[in-house]
């Protein structure tokens, strides 16, 4: 049960077990920190002063709306928050302008900069710059918020509420901080059904546990009796071969981010009847093989990606961390990109079977349980080259409309997520209606030349491309080959590809 209390008229309210653990196991360096990097695109007609009107609009939007307005206070070691009423914008917003000549690679070497620095827990613990100066015109964004402070689901929410699809009315929408969630905008993404479950079905257990107790069972006793099987698709913590990205981090970040269309990675899928999530982990598991086959440190086991899964309910407007996670293998030990790709829907359809036959509370249990050999094994040191995972891979659906914020066109959604000890790298991607936004957060030290990532996700999409679409398929030639709908200079010319490489 949630503890509230008064203090003068503010409510208090004290922080869920998992908030309170991000704050508590932060460090100078494993800030917990999350993020959002958006692009945007003003329109043909639009004044030469938008920025300098629009920096006006924020500055003046004085007042924050839940969560934004909530501020971190002790009491007795406890900790809880509490309505800021004292609240300064010019602590929360900054407006920026890149040197130039304003690249993309200017806006990345940013964005690490700042994501590698703490929040201050004075202040409610977020922070948004409006950046300008990007060569192309247009502008960016990027928000980071505690990860404490709600989880990337409910940020991905609370920001597209901010936004509209259509243009007019975008101009009369409040600033990301003063955005309301409403229920009435959950259409705007998509369910995330059948992986979602609902921690309040916990509360029963007592009454059925039994019912609760007899279904986790059978399904860890399966997965068990299936890895002793040697079945490639059970899937445990403690697994995963130890590899660079298993190190102690520095307090250095490096992020990269890319976007490709969606029927790109759709028409692949379709061919293997996959899910686009599927082709994207394939993609994550071709660019991690050749980063390490180039280094000459490939296991011969494959990698094992922590999958995040959302426990929130359909309709759950709640703000609070709700995820538990799902384990899969990213085949980097097949050469195939074909074969690589059909191993990891095998297995994903295996976890969502599993997953499909639990009740919620049975879902985190199952979780919790598959987590308890990579526990001992990190403690006893049983298995000294294993590690609980290899790196985390989350999959968040996004808008599934062309949105639009104070008039300019939203061209770009890349996720800012964290590093820790041993997950030296993590990889986060939105999905949109016609782009898949990646985005790569890395140790710069443990995990040199991460950028090289970026172009080997290009280079898996290509792989399956030619081995599983003939030239003539719609697109697919011109999006490789059309100079003049690439939006990059420098590389080789392609028409998803927003992001250049930036070079030790």
């Amino acid at each position: 049960m949630r503890f509230v209390f008064r203090q003068g008229l503010n409510a208090v309210k004290k922080l869920s077990i998992v908030d309170d653990a991000f704050l508590r196991i932060e460090s100078r360096r494993q800030p917990f920190h999350i993020g959002m990097l958006m692009l945007f695109e003003p329109g043909m007609d639009t004044p030469v002063n938008f920025i300098e009107k629009l920096v006006q609009k924020l500055k003046s939007s004085t007042e924050a709306s839940e969560p934004f307005n909530r501020q971190l206070v002790t009491k007795r070691g406890i900790q809880y928050w509490k309505e800021d009423t004292d609240f300064d914008i010019t602590q929360q917003f900054a407006h920026i302008s890149l040197p130039k000549p304003g690249r993309i690679r200017e806006l990345l070497e940013f964005v690490s900069r700042v994501h590698s620095s703490h929040l201050d827990r004075a202040y409610p613990l977020w922070r948004l710059y409006l950046i300008e100066g990007l060569e192309d015109g247009r502008f960016a964004v990027f928000l980071k918020f505690h990860h404490s402070m709600m989880d990337g689901v409910a940020g991905l929410r609370v920001m597209v509420n901010a936004m509209s699809g259509d243009i007019r009315e975008s101009e009369n929408l409040p600033a990301f901080w003063q955005s309301r969630v409403d229920k009435s905008e959950a259409h705007r993404l998509p369910s995330l059904k059948p992986f979602a479950v609902n921690l309040k079905s916990l509360r029963s257990l007592p009454k059925q546990s039994f019912q609760f107790i007899k279904p986790l069972y059978r399904d860890v006793n399966r997965s068990i009796l299936d890895y002793l099987k040697s079945n490639p698709n059970a899937v445990f913590f403690g697994q995963a071969p130890r590899s660079i990205f298993n190190q102690k981090v520095s307090a250095s970040r490096r992020y990269a981010a890319q976007s490709y269309s969606t029927a790109r990675m759709r028409a692949i899928a379709q061919r293997l009847d996959a899910t686009l999530n599927d082709v994207v982990l394939a993609l994550c598991g071709s660019a991690l093989r050749i980063y390490l086959k180039d280094r000459n440190e490939l296991p011969d086991t494959p990698l094992v990606a922590a999958i995040p899964v959302s426990i929130r309910e359909q309709g759950d407007n709640s703000l609070n961390n709700e995820v538990a996670f799902t384990l899969t293998h990213l085949g980097t030990h097949i050469a195939d990109p074909v074969r690589r790709l059909q191993s990891i829907k095998n297995c994903m359809d295996y976890n969502k079977k599993n997953l499909r036959e639990l009740s919620p509370g049975q879902t985190l249990a199952s979780a919790v349980m598959k987590l308890v050999p990579g526990a001992v094994n990190a403690v006893l040191g049983l298995k000294p080259d294993n590690a609980l995972a290899s790196i985390c891979i989350s999959h968040v659906p996004g808008p599934r409309e062309a949105l639009y914020w104070q008039g300019a066109r939203l061209s770009g959604l890349y996720p800012v997520s964290l590093v820790t000890d041993t997950g030296a790298v993590n990889i986060t991607i939105i999905s949109r209606h016609d782009y898949v936004d990646f985005g790569i957060i890395a140790c710069s030290k443990t995990v040199p030349s991460m950028q090289r990532l970026i172009d080997y996700l290009e280079d898996g999409l290509i792989e399956l491309e030619q081995a599983l679409l003939p030239p003539s398929v719609d697109g697919f030639s011109a999006e490789l080959h059309d100079p003049e709908r690439s939006l990059v200079t420098g590389k080789v010319e392609r028409k998803d590809v927003c992001f250049e490489e930036i070079t030790d």
